[in-house]
């Protein structure tokens, strides 16, 4: 089983299945009903110096990020792609996230009077033309001219979803915002800076540790105010000056780059990610005595023992799955980890839909049945994982 995780034409499964787990959990910590729920399972408040499972979530798919970007790059040059292709394609996949992270975020501030169009179908529609814009189709000699229709629409209807946006209110009109950049949005920054990071010092892992330690200590500066003097470039480069996101997103390279390029068995990767988490973790700890542990504020404890925990779930994952190939309980996270963009971006449609419709499909979320409001929400997670598995055979996927 060691040859399953050193020969890259072999997939390493654990990959795909934390990235689903996390993928599943973000579905059901986004669905909860926060009133209704134990106060453990949702995000705690922003000055608050303490986490609960939805805190850990976003940062464990940012984590998973970073892991994958080694494989990401060899499959590129596997088929032959030089330096400046893959600089293309991260830029164009960068500049998809960022544009879909806005449109998403801008979904609450849209003012339907000002703009003349409900809300809800504003965000349907601007949903159903990123897939057709992003949409990976199959290839068809007699058909090759209706992905690049499809795609025009996609295009032609969010410019004109865009041009009608408006926000605010009468006589203080607003446009859309970049804001904070909506969750793939920080994907997308976290991304950009991890695959540079790694473009420039590939398998040299202290070169990545550095890089790490420099976006921990930068997120440390940030923290104590003493970045205030690049305040002008925060409105565009705020989430790679703020360290934190890149951070989480190199620790998972780190990660990434030992399991791709060391040649030591299994069980020494998995001794030395348990060791490299547990130090992780307590560092958090450490860091704690000056930086409250806040997902909000974004803090470098909260960021170190969210990584010691991601590297640690990763490194039980990684024995369980591809080292004792006890794998058959996880296939519903396995199919999500390998459509995650489809599966995080396709219940969005049904929200808009049924809350368009004033269809009560969640009944569950109420503060009467705490088991209720929880269970509601995982047969909802699991439900749209199946979801977007039904839209990926349907050749309806995601793909940047």
């Amino acid at each position: 089983m060691t040859e399953a995780i050193v020969t890259p034409k072999k997939r390493i499964l654990a990959i795909d299945i934390m990235r689903g787990l996390t993928l599943f959990l973000m579905l059901f910590v986004n669905d909860l009903y926060e009133s209704g729920v134990p106060s453990w399972l949702v995000h705690s408040k922003a000055n608050v110096d303490g986490m609960g499972l939805a805190d850990w979530v976003f940062p464990g798919f940012l984590f998973m990020v970073g892991l994958s970007i080694p494989y990401a790059v060899a499959a590129r040059e596997r088929k032959g792609d030089n330096r400046i292709k893959i600089l293309g394609h991260i830029l164009v996949r960068t500049i998809s996230l960022l544009l879909i992270g806005v449109l998403m975020m801008n979904i609450g501030r849209l003012n339907a009077e000002l703009s003349g169009i409900n809300r809800n179908i504003w965000a349907i529609l601007i949903y159903v033309s990123i897939f057709l814009v992003w949409n990976k189709y199959p290839e068809s000699d007699k058909l090759k001219w209706l992905p690049v229709t499809l795609k025009a629409i996609g295009i032609i209807g969010i410019v004109s979803l865009v041009s009608i946006f408006r926000a605010g209110e009468p006589g203080h009109v607003e446009w859309l915002t970049t804001g904070w950049w909506g969750i793939l949005g920080l994907i997308g920054w976290g991304y950009f800076t991890s695959v540079i990071v790694y473009l420039l010092c590939r398998s040299r892992l202290w070169y990545i540790v550095a890089a790490w330690l420099f976006f921990v200590t930068l997120n440390i500066l940030s923290q104590l105010g003493l970045t205030n003097f690049l305040n002008f470039a925060k409105p565009v480069f705020g989430v790679i000056i703020g360290g934190n996101v890149p951070s989480i997103v190199i620790a998972g390279l780190l990660i990434g780059v030992i399991l791709k390029q060391s040649s030591a068995s299994v069980e020494r990767k998995i001794t030395i990610f348990g060791a490299i988490g547990i130090a992780t973790f307590a560092s958090g700890f450490i860091l704690r005595n000056w930086f409250i542990i806040s997902k909000i504020y974004g803090t470098p404890s909260w960021a170190m023992v969210c990584n010691g925990i991601s590297i640690l779930v990763f490194a039980f994952l990684l024995f369980l799955v591809d080292h004792k190939e006890k794998y058959k309980w996880a296939g519903v996270f396995r199919i999500a980890g390998q459509n995650s963009l489809t599966t995080y971006l396709a219940p969005d449609i049904l929200y808009f839909s049924f809350w368009a419709l004033a269809w009560p499909v969640f009944f569950y979320k109420q503060d009467t049945s705490q088991l209720l409001a929880v269970i509601g929400s995982a047969v909802w997670a699991l439900a749209m994982i199946g979801f977007a598995n039904l839209l990926s055979r349907l050749n309806i996927r995601l793909k940047l």
